[in-house]
């Protein structure tokens, strides 16, 4: 290990690849990738964070061998740009999704690039090491890393990545905001990680720091002092005379002498001063990022580590289970599929990392189970037997809306019951939560009318009362699956194919309609593709582009081979499928569903934002949900280009995205997709349509492209969309969580798209009690409210915990528009350990 002020030509050669790898000239601390719109060439936070963190993932490939596969070697990744894609496909196989990977990476950016939007953040001198509050932001900047650790002790990895986003903007800016870089240094701050370590050689109150400065650039306004500073900006705190300024068009206090500034946030001179400094900074910035990921890697573990940043091709694996009387088969069933999982992935790259387990009945539910074990989960799952019992409903959405904040994202939840839920008044906010999550919830639910044990008396069920079921299903790109006792156990191995990464092909149309055949479109990058047909079916056909049909016999049939259970059907489709397009018919009574899905690495993720370009950091604000009226960008990340597998070969790339109503399937809107950045990165942009944005609804995305050699391609995104009426903020106290404390937090509403009248409702984890200043509020077009909530952590409260509080903005009968959820994340934090993180010598490796 070498200590941390070796200078760069004594570095190994893998800290030389790092500096040439990393630090491109077309790759800011300006937040995100939109900022390039202002400042062209920018190295943005979203760069640094997450070139930090593929790197620290390459150190980790290459110093612990894939299993089963022949070691990574450094001169391999030579002269190129990292990408996840390329790390996955050489560590795991081709092949192998880093859509998870690339998901974390995303959350720990955006929450990274929030720090400049957020109201509890963006002004706040600790959280950015400006006005010369350095020993405050490296005390906040530890407290964000020690958050970290903790969260992801905990399981509670998302909570675990938006510390680890405020934590890594803090430390980022330090190399931009302070003078560091013009005191000559050529390594990051030795003592900055370190809580013990005092930072030394300060600039005092009274000690001034900048000369007068004219211009937009300010190559030599500082004093030439020894002392570290760094700039004021705006007016809280006010700059004392002689100080330096933040500078740059936005900043109120650059106009006071001595004028001008030493920010190097951008390669633009009229928002950074000291622009010529620019790449410096980010270099120093990189390095000291790498150091942070580094150390977290020590404190977590390798596996601890993986877990963090979900550096594995595998999803996790999240049961709620009905535990009364009547689910004895139910239960036994997930049992088996549970064992199946482990025994056939132990060891191997698709074992889950992370498993959950949720218990229910009436009237309660709970608690939540989780670890990254598959020994402790599976006793605990063992030790789960049908008790009780009484007649339904049971507390279903409870249980999944617990399994919800405790799944990580992009994951598979399946839900296991026979009765419909009694707490249906849940539903709007499971739903909200399966969106923002990106969760898939398929629940499958058995009938019986002639089971003897159990419920006392049960009848056939109208598919009314499981309409909830059907609403959470629908928005989160899951299903409802109905069965009986003597299926569930054939019907619940959708479980481990689910768990395969499979997209969804879309349908045209989208539900089945009397005398219309259900189109698809196959392409050369998928495999596996499989046909799923539930309801009272009486015959149905498949049909490949050559004309080849196959019919509902069981068995091995032209196309593919076919089962039934009850009113299920699995056609799983020959490998490889004929390309081009094919067609379903179905005639059934009701409305029977139809699903087509299918593996394949090429798969995309998406976001929301509003661009902000009008301010010191402009760029793009990331949102949870579209909002109605409000200006909206989609982003898109497109997965497994594998541009290493085929060196010379065009990429596939998308040209369009069509959205689509929910649950018609009929058509918004069709928009041009615009690259940004390099190809081979798959980031992509486009404005929502206006007429998308004019009222609350939901809506689906669907990409439309061509492969490298020219054919068409189409994928849709797993989840459905909403545009809600009115945007709504819940941020979070400035400091920790302490038992017995009681923290501010604070509430943003506004409105855009016309009046509104809503009552605002509030919840909390029980022991907790949560009051709040605001419960109706009556807005105009264009108009803002805000509020202020005070959460007391009782003494009771256990240290390390997480609780979450929820807000609901809901339409007045005058009003009445669609509910509006914000959910926050909070940790709950012991005392302080004397030593946290020990300070300790680096090597940058990548």
């Amino acid at each position: 290990m070498l200590p941390t002020d070796v200078p760069p030509s004594h570095l190994g050669p893998s800290a030389l690849l790092l500096l040439q790898l990393l630090l491109p000239p077309t790759s800011a601390f300006f937040p995100n990738i939109w900022s390039l719109l202002a400042a062209p060439s920018s190295i943005t936070h979203q760069d640094l964070t997450e070139e930090a963190a593929l790197n620290v993932t390459l150190q980790l490939f290459l110093e612990q061998p894939p299993p089963s596969r022949p070691p990574l070697h450094l001169k391999d990744f030579l002269g190129r740009t990292l990408l996840a894609d390329d790390l996955f496909a050489a560590y795991f196989g081709p092949g192998s999704p880093s859509r998870r990977f690339r998901a974390a990476l995303g959350e720990v950016s955006r929450a990274n690039a929030a720090q400049d939007f957020l109201s509890t953040s963006k002004n706040d001198p600790d959280q950015h090491f400006d006005a010369e509050r350095l020993g405050q932001g490296r005390t906040r900047l530890v407290e964000a890393l020690r958050e970290t650790v903790v969260a992801a002790r905990a399981l509670d990895h998302t909570l675990a990545r938006q510390r680890l986003g405020a934590a890594l903007h803090a430390l980022q800016d330090f190399y931009s905001h302070s003078n560091w870089v013009e005191l000559g240094k050529q390594q990051p701050h030795p003592h900055l990680l370190w809580p013990r370590q005092k930072l030394g050689n300060l600039a005092q109150v009274g000690d001034h720091t900048c000369f007068d400065c004219h211009e937009l650039s300010c190559p030599g306004n500082l004093l030439g002092s020894t002392l570290l500073t760094s700039g004021y900006f705006g007016t809280h705190p006010s700059k004392p005379p002689g100080k330096c300024s933040h500078g740059g068009h936005f900043d109120r206090s650059s106009s006071q002498p001595p004028r001008g500034g030493i920010n190097k946030d951008s390669t633009s001179p009229g928002f950074s001063p000291h622009h010529m400094l620019h790449l410096q900074a980010a270099k120093l910035a990189l390095l000291a990022s790498i150091q942070a990921f580094s150390l977290l890697r020590s404190r977590l573990g390798d596996r601890g580590f993986s877990r963090l940043l979900d550096i594995s091709p595998a999803s996790s694996l999240s049961f709620v289970l009905d535990t009364t009387g009547s689910m004895g088969e139910e239960i036994n069933a997930a049992k088996i599929q549970a064992r199946r999982i482990m025994e056939q992935r132990r060891g191997s790259p698709m074992e889950p990392a992370h498993y959950v387990l949720v218990p229910f009945h009436d009237p309660g539910f709970g608690p939540v189970f989780t670890t990254s074990d598959p020994d402790n989960f599976w006793q605990q799952l063992n030790e789960i037997h049908a008790l009780g019992g009484g007649d339904e409903p049971e507390m279903c959405l409870s249980a999944l809306e617990l399994a919800l904040l405790h799944t990580p994202p992009l994951s598979d939840i399946f839900v296991f019951t026979d009765a419909s839920p009694k707490d249906a008044f849940l539903t709007n906010r499971v739903e909200s939560l399966t969106q923002e999550r990106r969760c898939r919830v398929t629940f499958l639910v058995t009938e019986d009318p002639s089971r003897g044990q159990g419920r006392a008396r049960r009848e056939v069920l109208s598919p009314l009362r499981f309409d909830p079921y059907e609403v959470v299903a629908l928005a989160s790109g899951g299903e409802v699956i109905f069965t009986k006792d003597q299926h569930i156990q054939d019907v619940a191995a959708i479980v481990a194919d689910s768990m395969a990464d499979l997209v969804t092909l879309p349908l045209e149309p989208p539900v089945v309609v009397p005398g219309r055949p259900l189109v698809f479109s196959v392409d050369g990058l998928l495999q596996r593709v499989t046909v799923r047909i539930h309801g009272d079916v009486s015959s149905f056909w498949i049909r490949n582009p050559e004309g080849v049909s196959q019919g509902q016999e069981e068995g091995q049939g032209p196309l593919g081979y076919t089962r039934r259970f009850g009113q299920f059907w699995i056609v799983t489709m020959n490998d490889p499928p004929q390309t081009g397009t094919w067609e379903i018919r179905v005639t059934a009574k009701g409305n029977p569903r139809v699903r087509v899905q299918a593996q394949t690495s090429l798969d995309f993720l998406f976001f929301f934002g509003v661009p902000l370009e009008d301010g010191p950091h402009p760029g793009l604000y990331p949102l949870t949900h579209p909002v109605a009226g409000l200006q909206t960008q989609l982003l898109v990340e497109v997965t497994g280009l594998g541009s290493r597998g085929n060196p010379g070969h065009p990429l596939p790339h998308f040209s369009h995205v069509v959205f689509r109503g929910v649950p018609d399937g009929a058509e918004l809107g069709r928009v041009p997709l615009e690259p940004k950045g390099p190809r081979e990165r798959g980031l992509l942009s486009a404005s929502l349509p206006p007429t998308l944005l004019s009222a609350a609804g939901s809506f689906s995305l669907e990409l439309i492209g061509q492969d490298g050699g020219g054919r068409d391609l189409h994928r849709a995104a797993p989840q459905a969309c909403a545009v809600v009426p009115v945007l709504l903020e819940l941020s979070g106290p400035p400091g920790i969580l302490a038992p017995g404390s009681k923290a501010p937090l604070s509430l943003h509403i506004a409105s855009f798209s016309g009046p509104q009248d809503l009552d605002l409702t509030t919840s909390v984890n029980s022991s907790f009690a949560l009051t709040s200043n605001l419960s109706r509020v009556r807005l105009e077009q264009n108009e803002s409210a805000w509020g202020r909530l005070w959460l007391e952590v009782p003494d009771a409260a256990a240290p390390d915990s997480v609780v979450t509080v929820t807000v609901t903005a809901t339409g007045r009968e005058a009003s009445p528009v669609a509910p509006t959820n914000a959910f926050l994340q909070l940790l709950v934090l012991a005392p302080a350990p004397q030593r946290d993180f020990k300070e300790r010598s680096f090597v940058y490796i990548i």
